[in-house]
């Protein structure tokens, strides 16, 4: 017999044998009597990942010319890093971009986008840029392996100028119009190909592709969708959802330092190239600063789903992972859908509570509620699949987490709440909950209904697979999770 049964069992004994109500030592038997579950992760450190499916590989390349591929999504090899002659994603940058590093005034990439066009090719979207200005240049690359090395074809937008004009033919206005970084590339439901960008300043802009070549297929910098006056949004990120027929769009708000309060936000249009919407039906083009004002989160935080941002676990009485650290600043996030898997999957860096500005990759599982919005599993993938859940299944108690709508550095730690059987909750809050076609979940808070997802998953800090559930509310744009102390 495996010691954690035995344990279970002389314990359940013991209470049984004293009179001891299982009712109120229920926490206590299940916690003593799991068994433990170890998962290996090898983790990587890239910047900005962008991701991207090939050959059965996964691969992401991030800033500072780092990349990485992995064929599970949890275990990362990296494959080059840094800006120099020995990284093979580019043979001597420096001197093969040389435009772009002189345009910009910078010795490093920033967060790139790769895409295989329909020549078979692959084509980086590369971007430098100045970092306290917005005097950045976004260029294209191409190779005919994932992996490089890339080959310069040329810088397509420059922004940041004072003494030549925008590429609108006009005076460049930072207020106004798209600091040229952080592209990401993508088709259409009928084909055509787009890239969304910016960063900071006036805000995210996007292009129409030719899908032969890869470069715009108009002059200027584009459509605007969101942003101006130097609102913290940066690191937008579309994927197409054909059983949902939105475009969803990903985006970072706050400052991607570990006191930056960086979180990752979904809006969503049913046309590749917006206007783009937020929870609540707004026009994210009415997302911006007002005039004269600079980093207003105020305004900002108005607008999005929120997904997530800082949060932390708490730990439970008889719980491993004693040191456990929460996370910190997560975002500048992809996604990617695995047809394969029938998966979706989103991909972020993340900083680590007390643990400054180190950074690693993080991929959490997607899934999509019955509005249509986005939902995320609220621990690290591990291979999970969703399966067909009871009643039973569901009921216990739970760490939970509501992620809210404040661009925050503060941390938000779990509260236990407790899912009865009859569909009441209690502790941390008190609401209702309801499930239906076995792993779909209603929760309602104070009047405010949050439709979402359950499925087991597993919890690195703890060492055990557990029920979850993730939801978010139309009414508020916060997303919440839970996570069960009882080990599955």
């Amino acid at each position: 017999m495996k010691k954690g049964l035995l344990v279970g069992l002389l314990t359940l004994t013991g209470m049984l044998m004293s009179g001891c109500g299982a009712k109120e030592n229920y926490d206590e038997i299940r916690l003593v009597s799991e068994q433990d579950k170890n998962v290996q992760f090898d983790d990587v450190s890239v910047h900005d990942p962008s991701v991207v499916k090939y050959n059965g590989m996964y691969y992401i390349f991030g800033s500072h010319l780092a990349g990485a591929r992995s064929t599970d999504l949890m275990n990362w090899e990296m494959i080059g890093n840094g800006v120099n002659k020995s990284n093979p994603i580019i043979d001597d940058p420096l001197e093969e971009m040389k435009e772009a590093f002189e345009w910009a005034k910078t010795d490093t990439f920033w967060a790139p986008d790769v895409i295989q066009l329909e020549d078979g090719k692959f084509y980086m979207y590369y971007c430098n840029c100045e970092g306290s200005s917005p005097l950045a240049c976004l260029g294209i690359a191409v190779s005919d392996k994932i992996e490089g090395p890339y080959k310069d074809l040329g810088i397509i937008l420059r922004s940041g100028m004072t003494d030549t004009p925008s590429e609108n033919g006009d005076f460049y206005d930072a207020t106004v119009y798209p600091n040229v970084v952080d592209p990401s590339v993508y088709y259409d439901a009928e084909g055509r190909l787009w890239m969304m960008y910016g960063s900071y300043s006036g805000g995210i802009y996007v292009l129409e592709l030719d899908t032969k070549t890869g470069f715009p297929l108009e002059k200027g910098y584009g459509k605007k969708i969101l942003g101006g006056n130097h609102l913290r949004i940066e690191g937008s990120y579309v994927i197409y959802n054909p059983e949902t027929a939105y475009y969803y769009m990903f985006l970072s708000f706050g400052g991607l330092d570990s006191d930056g309060g960086y979180n990752i936000r979904v809006c969503r249009s049913k046309t590749p190239d917006g206007p783009f919407y937020d929870f609540d039906g707004r026009d994210m083009i009415e997302c911006t600063g007002a005039a004269g004002t600079f980093f207003d989160d105020g305004a900002a935080e108005k607008f999005g789903m929120k997904l997530m941002g800082n949060y932390s676990w708490n730990l439970h009485e008889g719980e491993k992972g004693v040191d456990r650290k929460g996370l910190v600043s997560p975002g500048h996030n992809s996604a990617i859908y695995d047809e394969e898997s029938g998966k979706y999957f989103l991909v972020f860096h993340t900083r680590f509570e007390k643990k400054g500005e180190m950074h690693q990759v993080r991929v959490h599982q997607m899934f999509f509620n019955e509005e249509g919005w986005p939902v995320v599993l609220p621990y690290r993938y591990s291979g999970e699949t969703q399966e067909e859940y009871s009643k039973t299944d569901i009921a216990g108690v739970y760490k939970f987490i509501n992620h809210g709508r404040k661009i925050t550095s503060s941390m938000i730690t779990s509260e236990e709440i407790t899912l009865y059987r009859n569909g009441s909750i209690d502790g941390a809050i008190n609401g209702t909950w309801s499930m239906k076609d076995g792993n779909k979940i209603e929760i309602t808070i104070d009047q405010v209904v949050y439709s979402g997802v359950c499925s087991v998953a597993y919890d690195e800090f703890g060492e055990k697979d557990v029920m979850t559930f993730t939801a978010a509310s139309m009414q508020n744009g916060q997303s919440i999770w839970g996570s069960n102390l009882e080990a599955k």
